[in-house]
């Protein structure tokens, strides 16, 4: 399901996921005919694999993954995607970790390390012959846009904390 609002295909963060990995691979490769700069490569890589991960990022095209769809968090009026972009980190930065970045990139590094090492495996395991594959993250964010930050997000609603907490201890 990866296409832009007009319909071309790979027009999505997987495409964009695939297309820079495989600038990257294929760049020594005597069969390529095109070089890349690996410098910009490298950085949009680094990008959308962090927007993969961001559910809203692979949200839905009718509302630009919640661009579009108005709300509140708390007082402040916004929209959807800026809440999953910005305001919950910074509440959590301020709920679960008393606003001291040092701290919260200490819990997220002992989650890679501790808890979250035993996912290697499915990280690494591509259900092609393909070297990169992206889909499985996408997949598992729409599931979390649908389940998290898509449900009771209808426009002018207010959002709380409780999203956080959701999120935070599962």
């Amino acid at each position: 399901d990866c296409h832009d609002t007009a319909g071309r295909k790979d027009r999505c963060v997987t495409g964009a996921i695939y297309n820079y990995t495989m600038q990257l691979m294929t760049y020594k490769s005597s069969a390529s005919v095109q070089k890349y700069n690996l410098t910009e490569a490298l950085l949009f890589l680094s990008h959308f694999l962090g927007d993969v991960h961001q559910p809203l990022h692979v949200g839905f095209l009718g509302d630009e993954g919640g661009n579009t769809i108005t709300v509140r968090w708390y007082r402040r009026k916004t929209n959807l995607h800026h809440v999953w972009d910005n305001m919950i980190i910074e509440s959590a930065m301020k709920t679960f970790y008393n606003s001291d970045l040092e701290v919260m990139i200490q819990a997220i590094q002992r989650n890679i390390t501790d808890d979250w090492s035993s996912d290697i495996s499915l990280w690494e395991n591509c259900s092609s012959a393909s070297r990169v594959c992206p889909d499985p993250y996408a997949s598992e964010s729409i599931r979390l846009a649908c389940k998290y930050a898509y449900r009771n997000a209808t426009p002018g609603s207010t959002l709380s904390d409780l999203r956080i907490q959701i999120l935070y201890k599962n």
